[in-house]
C-alpha cells in the first residue's frame, strides 16, 4: 500500500490534466508539471536522503514519509496557488524518492530466510496495481469528487495507511556508524553499478515506447485501440510479477534474462512488421510481462549483492530509474521528430541488446560467486 500511494501521488494528474487546467485557469501543458515536479524531487532526493536517514529506526522514518504524503496531498487538495502547489508536488517527490529506497530492504528484513525475492514482489505489486489503475482511478474520482478532491483522497488514505503500518508492522534498526558503508564503496560493490546500468538502459529502451506509445501505435495503424492495448499491458504486468515472485529466489540469475528475452520477443514482432490487431495485442501482454517482473528482479539482485546496505543500494536504483525515464523521454522526442514512431522497436532493441549483456557479464557472475 505505501508503493500504492508513492506511484499514486506521483501518476494520478496524468488522468486529471483538464480538470487541473479548468480549475487553476492554466494550460494543460502546465498542468502537465505536476508530474514533472514530483520526478524532479524524486530524481534528487533518492541517495542523499536515503544517506543521511539510514542510521533511523525503519518505522518511524516510514510513519514520516507517509505523514508527509498525507500532508503534501492534502495541501495540494486545498491550495489554489500554482506555485505552491507545484512546491507541494516536489515536496512529495522528495518524500517518494525515500520511500522507493527503503521499500525494498524493509519487506525483506521482514520476510522469512530464502523468501526475500517473493517479499519485494508483493511489496511492487502495490506499484503495479498503481501503474495499472491510477490514471484511470484519478480520472474516475476527478468527475466524482473534482480534482482537488481526489487528492484529498490520496490524502486521507495514506494517513489510514499510517494507522495501518503503526498497527502491524514490525520495526527494524537502521544503521549504525560502524556499519555505515560510503557511497561509493557501495556503488564498487561487484554487480552494483552493473545492476543500476541494467536499469537504466531497460528503462531507457521501454520509456522511448511506453511514454510515446500513442504516435507509436498510430504509426502502425492501432491508436484506435490505445487504451486496451494498455490494459492489456497492465495485465501482463501484473503476471510478470506473480511470476517473478514465484520463482525469483530459487532462479534470480535465469528470471532476468527471461524478463529481458520478453521484450526483446514484443520488439522483435514490432520490428518484422506485426501490425495485425491479435498479434499486437500478443506483444502488449508479452511487453507488460516483461516490464511487470522486471523491477523485482533488479530489487532482488541488489539485495543480495548489497545486503547490508540494501537502502543505500536500493537509492541508487532510484535515481537510475528516474534518470532513465528522464532520458528515455528525450531519446524518445528526438527519435519522433528525425525518424518517426517506427524507428522506436529497433533503437529500443539495440539499448536492450547492451542490457542483457550487462546483465549477464556484469550482474549474474557476481551473484553466482555469492552462492
Amino acid at each position: 500500500m505505501a508503493a500504492f500511494v508513492t506511484l499514486l501521488t506521483e501518476i494520478m494528474p496524468a488522468g486529471l490534466l483538464s480538470a487541473i487546467s479548468t480549475g487553476m485557469s492554466i494550460s494543460e501543458s502546465v498542468a502537465g508539471q505536476f508530474i514533472t515536479a514530483f520526478a524532479v524531487g524524486a530524481l534528487i532526493s533518492a541517495i542523499p536522503v536515503t544517506a543521511m536517514t539510514r542510521s533511523l529506526r525503519r518505522k518511524p522514518l516510514l510513519l514520516f514519509l507517509l505523514g508527509g504524503f498525507a500532508a503534501v496531498n492534502l495541501i495540494t487538495a486545498l491550495s489554489g496557488n500554482i506555485y505552491l502547489t507545484l512546491a507541494a508536488r516536489f515536496v512529495a517527490g522528495l518524500f517518494g524518492g525515500a520511500v522507493w529506497s527503503m521499500l525494498a530492504g524493509y519487506a525483506v528484513r521482514m520476510a522469512p530466510p530464502g523468501m526475500g525475492g517473493r517479499a519485494i514482489a508483493i511489496s511492487g505489486a502495490g506499484a503495479t496495481a498503481a501503474l495499472v489503475v491510477g490514471v484511470p482511478l484519478g480520472s474516475a474520482l476527478g468527475h466524482v469528487l473534482g480534482w482537488q478532491g481526489a487528492f484529498g483522497m490520496v490524502s486521507g488514505l495514506a494517513f489510514v495507511l499510517m494507522i495501518w503500518v503503526q498497527r502491524i508492522i514490525p520495526d527494524f534498526p537502521g544503521e549504525q556508524g560502524g556499519e555505515r558503508e560510503k557511497l561509493l564503496t557501495v556503488l564498487l560493490r561487484p554487480g552494483v553499478a552493473a545492476t543500476t546500468a541494467v536499469i537504466l538502459t531497460y528503462i531507457i529502451g521501454h520509456n522511448i515506447i511506453y511514454i510515446f506509445v500513442e504516435p507509436f501505435l498510430r504509426a502502425i495503424g492501432q491508436a484506435r485501440s490505445l487504451d486496451l492495448i494498455l490494459l492489456l499491458f497492465g495485465i501482463g504486468s501484473i503476471g510478470g510479477l506473480a511470476l517473478v515472485g514465484a520463482l525469483v529466489d530459487r532462479h534470480l540469475t535465469v528470471m532476468g534474462p527471461v524478463q529481458l528475452g520478453f521484450f526483446m520477443a514484443a520488439l522483435a514482432m514490432w520490428m518484422f512488421g506485426a501490425t495485425a490487431t491479435l498479434p499486437i495485442y500478443l506483444s502488449a501482454v508479452i511487453w507488460g510481462i516483461s516490464f511487470g517482473g522486471f523491477g523485482a528482479v533488479t530489487q532482488t539482485a541488489i539485495a543480495r549483492l548489497a545486503p547490508d546496505s540494501m537502502d543505500v543500494a536500493q537509492s541508487m536504483c532510484t535515481t537510475a530509474w528516474n534518470s532513465a525515464v528522464a532520458l528515455g523521454g528525450v531519446a524518445g522526442g528526438f527519435l519522433l521528430d528525425r525518424s518517426g514512431a517506427g524507428s522506436f522497436p529497433i533503437v529500443s532493441a539495440g539499448i536492450l541488446g547492451v542490457s542483457l549483456i550487462i546483465l549477464v557479464v556484469g550482474v549474474n557472475r557476481p551473484l553466482m560467486r555469492r552462492r
